[in-house]
């Protein structure tokens, strides 16, 4: 039995190691984030300071290990075996949800997915108890569970979201006012007043609040306690007299300072109190081993009330975990996804937006701009022209070609967003409470981007979806939480005593497979993200640069028509669900594309030649002609798939037959117009416009042929209407191509 355990043991490691690893790729967004969307240091300068950070926020963590031995449960009334069985049900649940989460490419909170893994594991390995004691019903569930420090921690991470979002916004917006748009004069006056308080803040409540979770603090104890007054003046006044001698010798701005300062030190914050999310529960599991092993008392007899006592942390152990995240935070592209959904939601300007609006956030806004009217009608004209005019954004002449080089916020809001999320956790890292360092640091962001009114009337229904989006996914990470570990406890405890470990190994090996299968999917989803098919934004000015830019973009729809158009039939004709649903996907992501580039139209237009106005007309019809070739294509793949889904009749084999004689016929038009679109033979475009009687009569004549069998042989409705909406589709299909055809010839013949 020994063996077992060693062996149980053994496997929290490894799944601790993964659990770093899952980790560290959701929450480095937390404390990369400013920094990166600022843009107001070097990467690799922003991840060496980031990694400082994190090995020196690890020893900040002895503090917090008690939540994964006591904080859920009451552990006396578990036995050492069962108690194994929870922390192994945990361990598995919490990589799986992280790295599911990961892989969307959503932030969310490594706290709330370790403490509900917990909450729900011992729930059931209570109620487990309970069922097999005569003596305890239901009402006796909270005998184990420590509902008080329980509802503690879930209370305080679910206002910590209220308090960031709200603080957040009241600093930004103060700031704001103060600094303007326009900060770079202000800041030479202001700036070390400025970099004192935020550097003065970073200092008292990350340094000297992190120490108390530390060892060394009783060194200093004496000298912190009492003179916290004193500690912040001397701490303010260096850093004032710091920040005024930086810009004086460096002839830079105290921002610089305070945006590496504020990732330093978040850094550490996030360390120090989500580093327990990783390993707490693995070093809670060495604990009760190494109790029990002296013990002599069977596993099942063994009261785990060890746990309640405090246990010193382990510096190497907690060296090695900084490692390994260290390590993670250079190696990880996972990380990288998920940053770009948080700076994508708080950037300044319009752009590419993730996700899609929706009822309720369409309801948001449009609450919300009610409420901005009435406050806008009871304020004074004038204080509303002055409130406006510090919002004011400075005009940007930069070509559109180059607006990847400009960040996405101003280092304005990176620092307010570095002190405020830093102050937030230090806060509760010092009172023991491990918030949700994900849900302090993305409500912040948000905060300070609804008050920086990066969320314009262009943008606002979409960003506000996206941040409802993921606080949704929050609770569902709650609920999964709780769901996936009990029932992995109920299962590993099914096993029995001599089952058991063959549970849990069986267990482990479906927990890798999902874990390749995810990493398989991200990479393949990250390839199709920059496949060479993608359609291009049009970046020249004039009218023979349009022509040249859009053919490339007509060439790639074709080629993705004529495929799309070829799979469909294909799906259909062997009743292929799948194949279906798959070619609707790619009509989809064409026609996202599309209009992309319609909403590209504003920028693209500011950014012509004077003598090029020409060209927006040209370019604005080549849009409507392949938006109206993605609508036909997207009434062809939904309705065949519609049909097929819902188990219809299969179409006839002469209607098949003839399906496939048009698509013979039409594939290879489409690929002589994308020979000639890829090779610039423009002059092949005249000869491929005299097909169009040819391809019309054989459409027509096969809708006649129909005619005749639907008056003599037809019997299913459903097909006669599949089949007319299919033949009368290509021929749109067709004319909206030949149209395009038409434009690009007369334009090129002209220029």
């Amino acid at each position: 039995m020994d063996n077992l355990y060693v062996l149980m043991i053994g496997a929290l490691v490894v799944l601790a190691v993964f659990d770093i690893v899952v980790g560290v790729s959701n929450d480095a967004v937390n404390f990369l984030n400013s920094a990166i969307g600022s843009k107001a240091i070097s990467f690799k300068t922003i991840m060496v300071i980031a990694s400082l950070g994190i090995f020196i926020g690890a020893v900040y963590s002895g503090g917090l290990m008690e939540v994964a031995r006591k904080g859920i449960f009451v552990p006396g009334q578990f036995t050492f075996e069962e108690i194994m069985v929870i922390f192994m049900a945990v361990m598995i649940a919490d990589i799986l949800l992280l790295d599911f989460f990961n892989t969307l490419g959503l932030p969310t909170s490594t706290t709330v997915s370790i403490v509900f893994n917990l909450l729900g594991a011992a729930v059931v390995m209570a109620i487990i108890k309970i069922t097999a004691n005569d003596q305890q019903t239901m009402s006796d569930i909270w005998t184990y569970i420590n509902s008080e420090k329980a509802l503690e921690i879930i209370s305080g991470i679910l206002l910590s979201v209220v308090i960031a979002f709200t603080v957040g916004a009241l600093v930004q917006y103060i700031s704001r006012l103060i600094f303007t748009f326009n900060y770079e004069r202000k800041i030479k006056n202001f700036g070390a007043i400025f970099g004192g308080v935020a550097l003065a803040a970073i200092t008292y409540f990350i340094f000297m609040k992190g120490l108390k979770g530390t060892p060394q603090y009783k060194e200093i104890k004496g000298l912190l306690e009492g003179n916290e007054i004193y500690v912040m003046l001397g701490s303010f006044v260096f850093w004032t007299i710091f920040s005024y001698a930086f810009e004086k010798i460096f002839k830079k701005t105290v921002l610089l300072v305070v945006i590496g300062v504020g990732t330093f030190g978040l850094a550490l914050a996030f360390s120090g109190n989500d580093l327990v999310n990783f390993i707490g529960v693995p070093m809670a599991a060495w604990h009760s081993y190494e109790a029990w092993s002296i013990s002599g008392v069977a596993a099942s007899d063994f009261s785990m009330e060890i746990l309640s006592k405090k246990v010193p942390a382990e510096p190497l152990i907690l060296f090695i975990a900084g490692a390994i995240m260290v390590v993670t935070l250079w190696t990880s592209k996972k990380a990288r996804t998920v940053a770009d959904t948080e700076i994508g939601l708080s950037r300044q300007d319009e752009g590419k937006e993730k996700f899609k609006p929706n009822a309720l956030s369409r309801g948001v806004v449009r609450f919300v701009t009610l409420v901005n009217a009435g406050f806008s009608a009871v304020l004074p004209k004038g204080t509303l022209d002055t409130i406006n005019s510090k919002f004011e954004k400075p005009v940007v002449d930069l070509p559109r070609s180059k607006s990847f080089e400009l960040p996405a916020f101003d280092m304005i809001r990176a620092s307010i967003n570095l002190v405020v999320a830093g102050i937030l956790i230090s806060i509760a890292t010092s009172m023991k409470l491990p918030l949700s360092t994900t849900y302090v640091t993305f409500m912040v962001a948000m905060g300070t981007s609804l008050a920086d009114r990066a969320w314009g009337r262009e943008s606002a229904v979409y960003r506000v979806a996206g941040v409802l989006n993921v606080i949704g996914g929050w609770f569902f990470t709650a609920f999964s939480a709780f769901c996936a570990a009990g029932t992995l406890a109920f299962l590993i405890h099914l096993g029995g005593p001599n089952g058991r470990f063959a549970v849990v190994a069986i267990l482990l090996i479906l927990a890798a497979a999902l874990l390749i299968r995810n990493y398989l999917s991200h990479k393949k989803s990250s390839a199709i993200a920059k496949e060479e098919s993608d359609l291009n934004r049009a970046e020249s000015q004039t009218i023979q640069g349009i022509i040249e830019e859009s053919a490339d973009n007509i060439a790639k729809t074709v080629s993705r028509t004529n495929k799309i158009y070829t799979n469909v039939l294909k799906g259909l004709a062997k009743g292929k669900v799948s194949s279906l649903k798959k070619s609707r996907a790619g009509v989809e992501k064409l026609n996202d594309e599309i209009d992309e580039l319609r909403n590209n139209i504003f920028y693209f237009i500011k950014n012509l030649e004077e003598t090029s106005v020409r060209g927006s007309n040209f370019y604005i019809q080549i849009l409507g002609y392949l938006e109206d070739i993605t609508q036909s294509l997207e009434y062809i793949a939904k309705a065949s798939y519609k049909h097929v889904n819902n188990n219809h009749k299969p179409l006839r084999f002469n209607q098949i037959r003839d399906l496939q004689e048009i698509n013979l016929q039409l594939e290879e038009f489409l690929n002589a117009t994308e020979v000639a679109f890829k090779d610039r033979n423009y002059a092949q475009i005249g000869e491929l416009l005299g097909q169009k009687e040819v391809l019309y009569n054989n459409v027509t004549e096969k809708i006649q042929k129909q005619v005749a069998r639907t008056r003599s042989e037809e019997s299913s409705p459903k097909n006669t209407t599949l089949y007319f909406g299919l033949l009368l589709e290509t021929k749109d299909l067709i004319e909206e191509i030949m149209n395009l055809l038409d434009l690009y010839h007369n334009e090129h013949q002209q220029s």
